[in-house]
């Protein structure tokens, strides 16, 4: 038994030693994926949820969950993004296992497609503080380690909250697509939201991105559209398929 305790001391120490080294090192805290895996890291974030930029969207997602039952994982959104800054919406299908364990929608959960966003989003120049990320399906479906595909109640669910969202997001100008899942609800967004300019990019998925090497270009690219437009020197009518 005590050699179980030292064992799990030295687990302890080795991970507080990640957490300095990522929030107290030179380098940008927020310029790091996968730290969502790290205790410190998810418990950082759990205290800002309710932060100025950040509480009416908590508050959007706690009404959610009510509203669903005790049965539905939501995630918060991430408070290091823009929140109700937020200028340009990233519309993904629904939450993968990582999120529904973090309880954030985030590009710094500790998995390869929350790491491949963080990278495509980073590298085209987007400022993080200029986006929101959601789900088309809000909730986590599947069993616990793997998600199943949406179906076509999930769909038609979780989209009602959609409209709701925006309405949280005075300063948004744009809603990009995220994925063929995703890009069904194009209808639905220009329904709601006629004024917003639209966009589309692939899914960030190992499944896409690593498939050929060309892949991750054209994702970056789609991204740097997106920049393109937050900077003034683009304007989208109707939606550029990825």
């Amino acid at each position: 038994m005590a050699g179980t305790g030292k064992i799990r001391t030295w687990i302890l120490i080795a991970e507080q030693q990640l957490y300095y080294r990522f929030f107290y090192s030179k380098r940008d805290s927020m310029a790091q994926p996968k730290i969502l895996g790290l205790k410190g890291a998810l418990e950082m974030r759990l205290s800002q949820v309710d932060d100025n930029h950040i509480a009416p969207l908590s508050e959007f997602v706690r009404r959610l969950r009510v509203k669903m039952g005790p049965g539905a994982a939501i995630p918060f959104v991430d408070p290091w993004d823009g929140g109700v800054e937020a200028e340009v919406l990233f519309l993904l299908e629904a939450p993968g296992s990582k999120a529904r364990s973090s309880g954030f929608v985030s590009m710094n959960n500790p998995d390869e497609t929350a790491r491949n966003f963080f990278e495509v989003t980073r590298d085209s120049g987007i400022d993080r503080k200029h986006i929101v990320i959601w789900n088309r399906v809000p909730w986590y479906i599947g069993c616990y380690s793997r998600i199943r595909p949406a179906k076509s109640a999930d769909i038609a669910k979780g989209i009602e909250s959609l409209a709701e969202l925006i309405e949280l997001l005075p300063k948004l100008r744009a809603c990009v697509l995220v994925g063929g899942k995703a890009q069904k609800a194009l209808d639905h967004v220009k329904r709601v939201a006629p004024h917003l300019a639209v966009f589309s990019c692939p899914h960030p998925s190992p499944m896409f991105v690593n498939r050929k090497p060309e892949n991750r270009e054209i994702l970056l690219s789609k991204c740097r559209e997106v920049q393109s437009f937050l900077l003034g020197q683009g304007h989208v009518v109707g939606i550029k398929q990825a």
